[in-house]
């Protein structure tokens, strides 16, 4: 009978079950939410890349993971990058190999005490390491981040306030490790319940001492949700109609979803002049997004635009960071191939430059993103550190309607939340829209995919600044150190042997090969 061990031996089965293990996580995000699941869903994959029989095969684990976890978490986009889809999950996948080959490093065989312990500590660097790595724009950003699981979790929140959404990654990953210590190698009880109890003790630390936004009066904020209209002429009258709703209720601003306008307003005066009726009629500023090319240079931008009585007032938000293949093609020479398999963009966005604070009304500061950017932290740290009220993210995920992604798309605004301490309005075209307060929590409810109707929230503004605002991603910079320590450690242990090698004592003796020369020769 052949045991499971032989089965493993084949190198195809061994990838496939590695890409499962690695396809585990998916399920603790939204739509399903299983959050507790994050706690153990890297066990299998951990025991596995810890069971390989070479250093070379731990390496394919962690690619062959990577590639399950990222296929998984994007498979939404099967539908429009077809099978490019895949060769984009085996690039990102790669990442994910010297993890694997960390974690039989660490954990392989019988580790000592000392390995075990270490490994709480490596291997959740590592894992960060990862996820600092594939955030770069321009591969990808930081969708899926594990941290992003526990977004409606409190105790997690209170984290991401102190270390932002990479602490949180962090710890989960720390909590698998110890599970796996657990079952994989039982005598080493001590370093792994020390690891679960240390990430008890942060936790509870960050419930007590980190510090609370403080309240500062509060805004009407009104979302207006177009839902699925064909056509951007037909989306504006539709919005213009939602947007008539909101005569005499007083809201201080009016939020409408990406690309809800598909003309340059300067080339189309007319729009402009029903959007600053719109205003003048509910009494609020306007934040529209503007799909367009523009008519003052050349090429196609994603642009927030604040609309007043007057019309537009001068603030606009022109989008930095662009979806890879969505709104352009990275290395469009190499790569200009998926225009023909999917539904990869035909011609680039142009980026803006900076980020903007817009007044959007007597005493209140907004901080536009457009969607794809509220999945950056840094973007709504800075806007926070130049004086941001309210984050205001348009957004539309139309294409992906009936997937997971609206919804994992509207919960990055808790954490968001969380981590700045100032409330955020997810404002979308066809859904999911949603609002958080200043600690992440959502206020009222919010609109699904089927929806097409306005709503207004009353958004508690906060003061104050929280410690990941006032000390950025600590938690990565110190998991950068961890592997630098790990790698000086490696290094010296490599060197060691060669350094107290003895020296030979005299010639060396000669074989039984070796024969003397023959006189005369």
């Amino acid at each position: 009978m052949k045991t499971f061990g032989h089965w493993l031996s084949s190198p195809w089965r061994r990838a496939a079950l590695a890409a499962l293990a690695g396809a585990l996580p998916v399920p603790a995000y939204p739509a399903p939410g299983l959050w507790w699941w994050a706690y153990a869903a890297l066990i299998p994959w951990l025991l596995l890349a810890r069971s390989a029989p070479t250093g070379k095969r731990a390496l394919y684990d962690g690619w062959a993971g990577g590639f399950g976890f990222m296929l998984s978490m994007h498979v939404w986009l099967v539908p429009s990058l077809h099978v490019f889809t895949l060769v984009l999950a085996a690039l990102l996948g790669a990442l994910w190999a010297p993890w694997g080959w960390l974690v039989r490093r660490l954990l392989g065989g019988v580790p000592s005490r000392g390995r075990a312990a270490a490994a709480l500590l490596v291997l959740p660097s590592g894992w960060l390491a990862v996820e600092l790595v594939r955030s770069w724009q321009g591969l990808g950003g930081p969708w899926g981040v594990l941290g992003a699981s526990q977004w409606q979790v409190e105790p997690a929140l209170r984290l991401a306030s102190v270390g932002g959404v990479w602490l949180l990654s962090f710890l989960v990953v720390a909590v698998n490790v110890a599970v796996a210590l657990l079952v994989a190698v039982p005598a080493h009880r001590v370093p792994a319940v020390a690891g679960l109890v240390a990430t008890a003790a942060a936790a509870s630390a960050a419930w007590v001492w980190s510090p609370r936004p403080d309240a500062d009066g509060q805004a009407r904020v009104a979302v207006v949700q177009a839902g699925v209209v064909d056509g951007p002429d037909r989306r504006f009258d539709r919005e213009e109609q939602l947007t008539r709703r909101l005569v005499g209720q007083d809201v201080d601003l009016i939020v409408w979803g990406e690309s809800s306008v598909g003309h340059d307003l300067e080339a189309r005066p007319d729009l402009a002049r029903r959007l600053a009726a719109l205003s003048r009629a509910t009494g609020a500023d306007i934040l529209v997004n503007v799909d367009a090319r523009r008519s003052d240079r050349p090429g196609i931008y994603k642009s927030s635009m604040l609309i007043g009585p007057q019309g537009p007032t001068g603030d606009r938000y022109d989008k930095m960071r662009l979806v890879p293949f969505g709104e352009y093609i990275p290395a469009r020479s190499l790569l200009g191939w998926a225009t023909s398999v999917g539904k990869a963009a035909g011609e680039d966005r142009r980026r803006g430059t900076e980020q903007v604070v817009m007044n959007a009304g007597p005493g209140l500061r907004v901080g536009p993103m457009v969607c794809f950017e509220t999945a950056f932290p840094d973007m709504s740290r800075h806007l926070v550190e130049d004086g941001t009220d309210v984050l205001v993210a348009e957004s539309s995920t139309s294409t992906f309607q009936n997937s997971w992604a609206p919804a994992q798309h509207a919960s990055l605004g808790a954490l968001r939340a969380a981590e700045t301490g100032r409330p955020f309005v997810h404002a979308t075209l066809t859904g999911v829209s949603a609002v958080y307060d200043a600690s992440g929590e959502r206020i009222g409810p919010s609109l699904g995919t089927e929806a097409s109707t306005t709503a207004v929230y009353r958004v508690p503004l906060a003061d104050g600044v929280t410690p990941y605002v006032r000390f950025g991603d600590w938690p990565v910079h110190a998991a950068l150190l961890v592997l630098v320590g790990l790698g000086l450690v490696e290094g010296a242990r490599a060197i060691r042997p060669r350094r107290n090698a003895p020296a030979p004592l005299g010639p060396p003796a000669r074989t039984v090969r070796e024969s003397p020369a023959r006189p005369g020769r």
